[in-house]
């Protein structure tokens, strides 16, 4: 097995399942409209495991990670573990965006012009 696998590491497949299995109300509203290549035609995964951090969304062929933000974010400890997280993410390249859960409600038309913004 490679040792420098980054990608849906063996050891968090039973997280993954279960965050899967358990998406939040945003998450869910926004994966209808990502999966199965709905929207402009581009793969994306959900709750996808980059290193020993899982994503909310991840499309490959972009590099490029969504990440829906709740409540819960919104403290200081958070926050700093946020801003670890996409530091960590972005030197390996990836390109990460985040958005509150209630945009996803409330102007999704804007998280779609966003995420095609990334677009190679």
């Amino acid at each position: 097995m490679n040792k420098n696998k980054i990608h849906t590491k063996k050891e968090l497949q039973e997280l993954r399942t279960t965050l899967r299995q358990r998406l939040t109300p945003a998450e869910a509203y926004l994966w209808n409209q990502l999966k199965a290549r709905k929207f402009k035609n581009k793969r994306f995964t959900k709750q996808h495991s980059i290193g020993y951090y899982i994503v909310d969304f991840y499309c490959a062929e972009l590099k490029l990670i969504i990440e829906l933000d709740g409540e819960v974010h919104n403290n200081a400890l958070q926050m700093e573990k946020d801003n670890e997280r996409t530091k960590y993410l972005e030197s390996l390249n990836y390109k990460v965006i985040r958005f509150e859960n209630r945009m996803v409600f409330d102007n999704l038309s804007s998280i779609f012009m966003e995420i095609e913004s990334h677009f190679l």
